[in-house]
């Protein structure tokens, strides 16, 4: 897709949010919600998966997630810290599945690597990120049920406001995932769980495939952006 094309999508959708360093404080980000309907499509090894993002839910992960996948998001490079653009999740692996749970990618340094692998360069995968990690957008505990039905897209994290790059897509729902829920906790928000920014519209049942699959068997090929509802065909 032509930047020029990108920009004037995003402009419209969305306000991307300003990226810190790692071992920055998170800042509050000011991001506006988006208006009109903003699809993602994951071309996997296996198919393709469709979600429609929800910018006025997570303004500013999904600005994150969009910059990162169309290459417009400046990142750094996990091994070497070099500064760095292009599509990012173009060639990774989904290095983590649970069975009727979750597929969770978004690794950078399982770019490249092949099926099967359980590290790269070094570096174990499921620890790495853009080189910024930025603030979670949740509801009230007690308030909306974001995971109440399967096919979910949310950000994977270690804490309260470590995002980054990796996500999962969800394969259950409801009580078989009642962890993933916001819940009351000591974080400054006062709120702990998984930031929600998309939900699944076709392509779905690649989720368990993927799953019962094993670790780092699926390779994420392409992400695409559109304003287009997708078929997944």
């Amino acid at each position: 897709m032509p930047r020029t094309i990108l920009a004037a999508l995003l402009a419209s959708c969305l306000s991307l949010s300003v990226a810190r360093a790692e071992e920055a404080k998170p800042a509050k980000a000011t991001a506006k919600p988006a208006k009109g309907e903003l699809y993602a499509v994951f071309e996997t090894s296996r198919g393709k998966i469709g979600v429609r993002l929800l910018p006025a839910e997570a303004p500013n992960t999904v600005a994150n997630f969009v910059g990162l996948a169309t290459g417009e998001k400046e990142y750094a490079h996990p091994v070497t810290g070099d500064k760095k653009k292009g599509p990012y999740f173009d060639g990774t692996l989904f290095h983590r599945v649970i069975p009727q749970f979750m597929i969770q990618g978004g690794d950078p340094v399982t770019r490249g690597a092949p099926f099967g692998a359980t590290s790269a360069a070094g570096k174990p995968f499921g620890v790495s990120g853009p080189g910024y990690q930025f603030d979670d957008e949740l509801p009230q505990p007690g308030g909306l049920k974001v995971f109440s039905k399967p096919c979910v897209l949310a950000m994977a994290n270690a804490g309260p406001n470590t995002n980054g790059s990796q996500f999962f897509i969800t394969e259950g729902a409801g009580p078989a995932v009642g962890q993933l829920e916001p819940r009351a906790c000591d974080a400054p928000s006062g709120v702990c769980g998984y930031t929600r920014f998309g939900e699944g519209v076709c392509g779905c049942e690649l989720v368990g495939q993927i799953a019962r699959a094993g670790n780092a068997q699926t390779r994420l090929v392409h992400v695409t952006v559109s304003s287009t509802p997708p078929t997944c065909k």
